[in-house]
């Protein structure tokens, strides 16, 4: 891992790399698409936070239509082909008590792992890997040159 340069991805946000990258991300409700070109060995990753843009403010990579789109996108741009591409999903998981009473809040994490699958299905890129859902965050570490993905949970924090 020394010899990686290194990316920390912030929520709403995606990278793209034709040089080997160490990108850590940590993830609640939250889902992260790692895609990887098995044939140039150039990855990238989003973090999006909610999954689908409504048209109101601006169309940012926060939502996971937006965020899957400009990923692809991105990765087409640095020469990379829709059957070269392969994927892994991570998060989403539930870690609001669903007793709060905010229903806007309710089920994000299933509906953002529903919006990735969704997607990548009707763009044909097939997810080889995925841990989603469940009551525990996840830390991230992907390596964008061998699409290789470490992940940990993340007990809640009790304050």
């Amino acid at each position: 891992m020394d010899n990686y340069l290194q990316h920390f991805l912030y929520p709403s946000s995606l990278f793209v790399s034709k040089d080997p990258y160490l990108v850590k991300t940590i993830l609640g409700s939250c889902v992260a698409v790692c895609l990887w070109d098995k044939r140039l060995k150039i990855g990238g990753i989003n973090h999006f936070m909610l999954p689908h843009w409504n048209g109101n403010d601006l169309a940012s990579p926060k939502y996971g239509n937006i965020a899957i789109d400009k990923l692809v996108e991105k990765m087409l741009y640095n020469g990379s082909r829709i059957e070269d591409l392969q994927a892994k999903i991570f998060g989403g998981g539930e870690l609001l008590s669903a007793n709060t009473g905010r229903n806007s809040t309710t089920m994000i994490g299933e509906r953002n792992i529903r919006v990735a699958r969704m997607m990548l299905e009707e763009k044909n890129i097939q997810v080889v890997a995925s841990s989603t859902g469940g009551k525990k965050g996840r830390k991230i570490l992907f390596f964008t040159n061998t699409g290789e993905v470490r992940h940990k949970f993340l007990d809640k924090q009790t304050t």
